[in-house]
């Protein structure tokens, strides 16, 4: 049984519920959700690799946006099959679900950072930010019992959706230029998403940590009673 509350209020949830839940009822019996969780793991790593080579090709866009595609078919639909199914297991699908989304993560960006579209910097403190933020929500799930996984309307399938639409801007226009100063425009929004990310995980923290705080009060102790 889990042990804590999945909260999901993105802006495409509600579709999404019900069109995951319309194409589990639908798929074969010899697909299994660890083919989907594999799914989800080789298709984050082809998204790096196309990245990395985004600047060749048109085609590497297409490739790039073709990994996302399967990379929400597989992470987004492995956990909704095993529950249509009746096969849940929470702590096993928890923990794998998130050790690929980490591993994941950092080869994508390590894909925009060898694409020389990103600075190794930028990607740096980018990644850096999303694993304070992945780190909170873990802690969160743990002790709040809360796990959010998404933040002012915008969730992982929303990401993977401006994900697609940065790649064909940053393909188009590779460079931004702002007073007069160019800057990699891929730059501009790393360290964007870098501070928005950072102030997620300071708000989080905040929240919870004065939850917490009201959850345990310290003990009363009537210090005028004699021993």
């Amino acid at each position: 049984m889990e042990t804590h509350i999945r909260e999901h209020r993105s802006l495409l949830a509600n579709v999404e519920r019900r069109l995951l839940h319309a194409i589990a009822h639908r798929l074969p019996a010899w697909v299994t959700s660890d083919q989907l969780t594999l799914l989800g793991l080789s298709s984050m790593v082809a998204a790096g690799l196309a990245f990395a080579t985004l600047q060749m090709s048109w085609l590497n866009v297409v490739a790039f946006i073709l990994a996302l595609a399967a990379n929400w078919f597989g992470d987004s639909l492995d956990g909704t099959l095993a529950r249509v199914r009746c096969q849940p297991r929470p702590r096993y699908g928890y923990y794998v679900d998130h050790v690929i989304d980490l591993f994941g993560t950092a080869v994508l960006v390590g894909g925009m950072a060898a694409s020389g579209l990103m600075t190794s910097q930028v990607a740096l403190a980018l990644l850096a930010a999303y694993f304070l933020v992945s780190a909170e929500t873990f802690l969160a799930t743990h002790t709040v019992q809360v796990f959010r996984l998404s933040f002012a309307a915008i969730g992982p399938t929303e990401l993977r959706i401006l994900l697609a639409i940065g790649a064909v801007a940053v393909f188009i226009h590779p460079v931004s230029d702002i007073g007069g100063t160019r800057y990699l425009l891929l730059d501009v929004s790393g360290v964007i998403a870098a501070v928005g990310l950072v102030a997620v995980f300071l708000f989080s923290s905040v929240r919870n940590a004065r939850a917490l705080y009201r959850a345990e009060p310290l003990p009363r102790h009537d210090v005028g009673r004699a021993a």
